[in-house]
């Protein structure tokens, strides 16, 4: 399935940056891989409502963004582990400040605070 984007002729920043982290399964893949990186397996038990193949195509646009970092080790059988790149980890402030703002904002829901660590500053 190939990648929905919103078009965006007049070059808005935002519409851009929804357009590589928007949907439903990109800012939490984003979220997982905040505490360090992960193989494919792991990531599907962090996320036991994804499609194998939803996750293969957010990965890789992922990768391709950026975001994340694709490392394959040469290994019997191979391995492939998923990290955040420095752009990715650049975004984790404003993941957190999205889960800041939903926790605050929407009384009505009970929350756990967002697990985010980072260090500001």
């Amino acid at each position: 399935m190939a990648r929905r984007v919103i078009e965006n002729p007049n070059k808005c920043s935002l519409v851009h940056a929804m357009n590589i982290i928007g949907g439903k399964w990109k800012p939490i893949i984003l979220y997982i891989l905040s505490n360090g990186s992960l193989r494919f397996g792991k990531l599907l038990i962090f996320l036991p409502m994804i499609s194998k193949k939803v996750l293969t195509d957010q990965l890789k646009e992922l990768a391709e963004d950026g975001l994340i970092i694709r490392e394959r080790f040469a290994e019997a059988p191979p391995r492939v582990e998923y990290s955040l790149s420095p752009k990715g980890e650049a975004l984790l402030p404003v993941l957190k400040s999205l889960s800041d703002w939903t926790f605050h904002t929407f009384d009505e829901v009970e929350f756990e605070p967002c697990k985010i660590d980072i260090a500001l500053g």
